[in-house]
């Protein structure tokens, strides 16, 4: 993973830590409660473990290599929130100016119908009123009725079209007032593409992915045999996610509307959110940068704001403990997070079985990219990672 435009470099690991995270891997797999994956740990700067564990495609007994990609799903999230900071590092975008300056189409309003002004910053956190349709109860949710899609499907929309739906879905609370995880990141593409006179896939190459070498990174994928095929958690074994398919977190919400074959089709439009494909060196070398207080990339002072909790002390769902920087979660405390990790530790994941997190204190990246969804992401597999990498770390 030696790049000239990434420093990181493999170093040795400390004595326990591929046993205890090899370990972990090796469970899940022999469990099925995984497919497949692929893990990275950096520590000060080195790359002190990497592997490629399972199957990248079951059904022909593709094995996973660390070249494999993936579907990133909202993994694309810090990649784009990035592009959008470069935006702002270049004056181009003002953190708190309201977005309708640059997207004047794009004005969704409050439920009572009085108008409201989000601003960039609110994009970035999930303060700007808006939601997700897989959140939705069921298909009579008004996102489901305003046919606004998730950015994981095959829609077969436009991203301005799908801004045009959104737009007309109420805001769930005044911008800024409150937080909600949303298609934020699908209107900031849209800012991003507008502002830089562009497609976003462009965009995002020219701003993030081309200056730090990111070769494996993009929105459309064009050879199959790259990339995992996705499974969702199911028994005996995972079942292969079809094409289609409608996978609920719960009881109460609709679930992911999924399309395997998105990521194929050129046609698909940019998905800030959920839309990009990558491998986990790819994740690593903007974790990694950004670890690294942004290099050429980005200023420290915006790197910084970046890790920064920007809800003033809202409590996420289903995440005690954190609160939301601008583009990912950070970890106000450990204590409620029940977690080894340091306090404004960064973290977040992908439906698609992702999970990733900085320890900024700890000098700590890890990224654990598999194709099992949901257990890749929130399953148990994420805190036996987390906490073998705690445990590897320790002396002795």
């Amino acid at each position: 993973m030696t790049n000239s435009a990434f420093p990181l470099t493999t170093g040795v690991p400390p004595a326990n830590l591929a046993d205890r995270v090899r370990g972990v891997v090796q469970q899940a797999l022999d469990e099925r409660r995984l497919v497949g994956a692929v893990v990275l740990v950096a520590h000060n700067g080195e790359l002190v473990h990497q592997q490629a564990a399972g199957l990248a495609d079951r059904e022909s007994a593709r094995p996973m290599t660390l070249e494999t990609v993936f579907r990133l799903a909202s993994v694309s999230k810090p990649i784009v929130s990035t592009a959008a900071m470069v935006l702002v590092a270049q004056a181009r975008l003002d953190l708190d100016a309201g977005i309708e300056r640059w997207l004047p189409e794009f004005q969704p309003r409050l439920a009572d119908g009085a108008p409201a002004s989000i601003t960039l910053r609110q994009l970035l956190c999930h303060m700007a009123g808006l939601s997700y349709r897989f959140s939705e109860p069921d298909n009579q949710g008004p996102c489901a009725r305003a046919g606004v899609s998730d950015g994981l499907d095959a829609s077969g929309i436009s991203l301005d079209e799908n801004l045009r739906r959104l737009a007309s879905v109420p805001l769930l609370f005044r911008p800024g007032t409150d937080w909600r995880y949303s298609l934020a990141t699908d209107v900031l593409g849209a800012l991003i593409a507008r502002v830089q006179g562009t497609t976003l896939d462009v965009a995002v190459r020219d701003l993030v992915t081309g200056p730090l070498g990111m070769t494996d990174s993009g929105f459309v994928m064009h050879d199959t045999q790259s990339v995992a095929t996705p499974y969702v958690n199911d028994t005996p074994q995972p079942h292969r996610l079809a094409e289609g398919e409608t996978v609920p977190f719960d009881d109460e919400t609709l679930g992911v509307h999924f399309s395997p074959g998105r990521i194929f089709e050129p046609s698909a439009f940019p998905s800030g959110g959920a839309g990009m494909a990558g491998t986990a060196g790819d994740v690593m070398r903007l974790l990694e940068t950004l670890r690294q207080q942004g290099g050429e990339l980005l200023p420290a002072d915006l790197v910084a704001e970046m890790g920064r909790d920007q809800t003033g002390g809202i409590n996420l769902p289903d995440n005690p403990g954190f609160g939301f920087g601008l583009g990912f979660a950070v970890l106000r405390d450990p204590q409620q997070a029940a977690s080894p990790q340091s306090a404004g530790t960064w973290r977040w994941g992908g439906v698609y079985g992702h999970s990733w997190f900085v320890d900024k204190e700890q000098g700590l990246s890890v990224v654990a990219l598999t194709n099992t969804l949901y257990e890749g992401m929130s399953g148990s597999f994420v805190t036996e990672l987390r906490d073998a990498v705690y445990a590897g770390l320790e002396p002795g």
